[in-house]
């Protein structure tokens, strides 16, 4: 019992110890998207060109065009507040942005935001220009 409550305690740890690893240094032949959001909960970086990406935190790209998959969750809210409420709930979406000119060097940001149920994606270049917004979402009900 000792040793299987052990291992859980590295387990535990280990994974935690990844969560909490530090950002790499962009590679200056890529382009660097950070991820933010305006409101919501999480942000993630899921797909890159239809390929699982390992680090939910970024995307770093080649130059030249590309179709970026985030995951977004933020909370809706319904009724009139209160012990009234008709409901409150958590919303999952994807959200597709593709950009056709991703330059190496350049540091680029991708921006979620949920207005009502309506999640929205833009994507913003290093001089803070809009260059691209979602092409595609995906909700879960």
């Amino acid at each position: 019992m000792r040793r299987l409550f052990a291992l859980s305690v590295v387990c535990v740890g280990l994974s935690l110890q990844g969560c909490m690893s530090p950002m790499p240094a962009p590679d200056p032949q890529m382009a660097w998207i950070e991820l933010t959001m305006v409101s919501g909960k999480v942000i993630m970086a899921e797909r890159l060109d239809g390929v699982n990406w390992a680090d939910g935190r970024y995307f770093q790209v080649k130059p030249g065009a590309h179709d970026l998959m985030v995951r977004f969750d933020f909370e809706i809210y319904g009724g009139v507040g209160g012990p009234f409420n008709l409901w409150d709930d958590e919303r999952l979406c994807y959200l597709n942005v593709r950009y056709d000119s991703f330059k190496a060097g350049e540091h680029y940001r991708l921006q979620a935001r949920s207005l009502g149920l309506q999640p929205m994606a833009w994507l913003y270049d290093s001089h803070g220009q809009k260059v691209a917004e979602d092409s595609e979402i995906h909700c879960m009900p």
